[in-house]
């Protein structure tokens, strides 16, 4: 039987208040905190132990401790490590498993280093549907804590399908290695789902426009999208969760009325384009599908509802308000 582990959660957001569901499925014991109070009742009536301050999670998490961010990339994490990170002891392990910069990473360990307390990035996929599903875990930083930590990993990912010969990625959860490591391995994965959605919604965007009156009569198809969506998630070569989502989407709007197609970027797209400048790769459909999501917020077409449609399905990112 696997080690039960107490693990405390900063941040329960869309995904952070149920990956804590997930670990207590799978018997191990959550600290949690977060602005909202009406988020930490929730997880308290679930059986978490609730925090109302960054004293009372560290007061309320076991030594040596295990501290998950799970907040948005840049200055509040940063925010997060310095209410925490004073009162920790020598071992215990801060857990930054949002989309945050690699590089900055490396800044985060070092100064933590000084002190005593390790550092683990830990890249995430799973989003909404993570709580089922599972969630994909790359993880960077010291190779120490990460191996202690294996029975939260272990978890928190979906699990294998089939044997592993003991390979914990079949499992859904791989050490990337040094620091900065995780989010770079996650950075590039959200660089590729860029190019993905991008392709997935010109296609639809295509299929659309096929009934354009300009066309010749002989070769106009008013063709019905979402079963489209449908037959290509049986057995296509281009079926994909991506795909799912776009065909749930088609299914519940098929003019896809509820989204303006004003397309945000969270930052990882454009770091894998500074990457692949950095070390001199011709990454031309990453770099096009994000300047695609620049243009939309000037102009909106089909192909970028579907995008705004595929964002909001996996994520449960919203489009910006002022864009209603």
């Amino acid at each position: 039987m696997a080690e039960v582990m107490q693990l405390a959660m900063v941040g329960l957001g869309r995904m952070g208040a149920n990956m804590v569901r997930r670990l207590m499925r799978g018997g191990h014991s959550g600290v949690v905190q977060a602005r909202d109070p009406e988020r930490i009742r929730a997880l308290a009536a679930e059986g978490a132990t609730p925090a109302a301050s960054p004293e009372e999670l560290i007061a309320r998490t076991a030594a040596p401790r295990a501290i998950w961010l799970m907040v948005p990339a840049g200055a509040p994490v940063d925010e997060a490590i310095g209410s925490v990170a004073g009162r920790l002891s020598q071992g215990d392990v801060i857990i930054d498993g949002g989309n945050s910069y690699f590089k900055d990473d490396v800044r985060r360990a070092q100064a933590l280093s000084a002190r005593g307390i390790r550092f683990l990035d830990v890249g995430t996929s799973g989003g909404v549907l993570g709580l089922d599903r599972g969630y994909s875990l790359m993880i960077g930083g010291d190779g120490e804590a990460a191996q202690r930590l294996s029975p939260i990993f272990e978890a928190l990912a979906p699990g294998a399908a089939e044997k592993t010969n003991g390979r914990t990625a079949s499992r859904g959860y791989l050490y990337c290695g040094p620091v900065g490591a995780g989010h770079f391995v996650k950075m590039v994965h959200n660089g590729i789902e860029y190019g993905l959605m991008q392709a997935y919604a010109e296609g639809f965007d295509i299929l659309k426009q096929a009934r354009s009156e300009t066309l010749p009569p002989e070769i106009r198809y008013d063709l019905p999208m979402a079963d489209v969506a449908e037959v290509w998630r049986r057995g296509s070569v281009i079926s994909s969760f991506l795909l799912d989502l776009a065909a749930a989407a088609l299914a519940g709007d098929p003019d896809l009325g509820q989204y303006t197609g004003f397309v945000e970027d969270s930052g990882e797209g454009r770091w894998t384009v500074i990457a692949a400048i950095e070390e001199a790769v011709p990454a031309e459909v990453i770099s096009a599908s994000l300047l695609a999501r620049f243009r939309s917020r000037k102009t909106h077409t089909f192909a970028e509802k579907m995008l705004s449609a595929l964002r909001h399905g996996f994520g449960g990112h919203v489009e910006h308000p002022t864009t209603r």
